[in-house]
């Protein structure tokens, strides 16, 4: 099978988002120092981090229409140059050494409108630019790719910080975003021909084509269940690392290990071919209940921080497998809506982790939260067995995939 890096299109578009996923990666570090830098408050990133969100979840159901819409390339150009634009500004902006809390919070709600109408693209163009049966070693380039850069974001930022202070890593971000633009420009996806209806009508549509498959939206329940119980981990966790394991060391040791775990298991993914791939990877998805008990249980450093690095193996698994399966399964006419309803259920359930885990820690002890965090997680992606969707899910071969029409260019 001719690996998909040989394909022109697909090695521009693949280049392209490679240097997106690394500028990126450097963000969060050096929005956090630059946050601190202008605010003392502790509800500073708080409020910027809202305005990152909030647009994002309001606006994917309309990026996912005008992903199946207009052609997925001209919608990913649009949306390069406006983070483009957006960074660069938050970036200049700190080197000149006046920013404003307003600025940054102002670029990152724009950042979030633009990625709420990106977001849903990725999917038509990576099966825009490949042919079917290279879509599962497409994904899992994409998997290592995004995994490498969280593991080296953070060191990349720390450096960047060093050097220049965090407007340079901002810089880095929106100049990569730039190049990604200029790279779609020179790269061909073939377009979909989609009938249009209304607005209403096709957000329904996108809907409906998330409800009639058992397998998709039971396996879209347990992947909100576990980003919920991320964002508890993530909220009680620092605190809970610095006073049960002596410092905050452990909790950097404990996110690095995390992050070498879902390169692993994005490693994992362009050799593994399960035939049951949804069952095989909602499983995998279960085991974050491991480190949440072992965290509430009160068990020792070593054992926490190795069941995390094992349940982020099970996310770098399961995302390829799963992105693989729902391109070949979906119609490309809806893609983009099923994904952008996808990535809501997905990331919404972030906000009611991060609102519910302080509050429940205050009443009942931090415990509770992430023994709850735990039973959920479990239950929602384990329980996703017991559906029939969910078993019967089946890889198809790549003879089936070469057999499969081939949209036109």
């Amino acid at each position: 099978m001719p690996h998909p890096l040989r394909t022109l299109n697909f090695r521009l578009f693949f280049a392209g988002r490679s240097l997106s996923l690394i500028g990126d990666a450097v963000i969060p570090t050096a929005l956090a120092l630059a946050v601190l830098e202008i605010s003392k408050s502790p509800s500073a990133m708080a409020v910027v981090l809202a305005c990152a969100l909030i647009p994002k979840l309001a606006l994917l159901p309309f990026g996912g229409v005008a992903g199946d819409w207009f052609h997925a390339r001209t919608i990913a150009l649009i949306t390069d140059g406006v983070r483009a634009a957006s960074q660069l500004f938050v970036g200049f902006e700190l080197l000149a050494g006046d920013p404003h809390l307003w600025q940054i919070a102002l670029a990152e709600a724009i950042g979030g409108a633009a990625s709420a109408f990106a977001m849903p693209t990725e999917a038509p163009l990576i099966t825009g630019t490949v042919a079917r049966d290279q879509l599962h070693r497409a994904n899992a380039l994409f998997g290592i790719v995004r995994s490498s850069a969280r593991f080296g974001g953070p060191a990349l930022a720390g450096l960047l910080v060093l050097l220049a202070g965090p407007g340079l890593a901002f810089l880095l971000d929106g100049a990569s975003f730039a190049v990604s633009a200029l790279l779609l420009v020179l790269t061909r996806v073939r377009k979909v021909p989609v009938e249009r209806r209304s607005l209403r009508a096709d957000l329904v549509q996108g809907w409906q084509e998330v409800r009639r498959r058992d397998w998709y939206w039971t396996s879209l329940i347990g992947h909100s269940a576990w980003n919920g119980a991320a964002a508890v981990l993530m909220t009680i966790g620092p605190a809970l690392a610095v006073e049960e394991f002596g410092g905050s060391a452990a909790w950097v040791v404990l996110l690095q290990v995390g992050a070498g775990g879902l390169l692993l298991g994005s490693l994992l993914a362009t050799k593994a071919r399960p035939r049951r791939p949804i069952l095989t990877a909602n499983l995998g998805l279960a085991t974050y209940a491991l480190p949440l008990s072992f965290f509430a249980a009160g068990a020792p450093a070593p054992l926490v921080i190795g069941a995390y690095g094992i349940a982020q193996a099970g996310l770098g698994f399961l995302n390829p497998v799963w992105e693989t399966a729902v391109q070949q399964a979906i119609p490309a006419q809806t893609l983009a809506r099923v994904v952008s309803y996808d990535w809501l259920l997905s990331l919404g359930a972030m906000p009611i982790g991060y609102a519910l885990a302080p509050l429940a820690a205050g009443l009942w002890g931090p415990e509770t939260p992430l023994w709850i965090a735990a039973a959920v997680v479990a239950t929602a992606c384990a329980g996703t067995a017991l559906v029939p969707g969910v078993r019967e899910f089946r890889s198809r071969t790549q003879e089936e995939a070469k057999a499969e029409p081939q949209p036109v260019s």
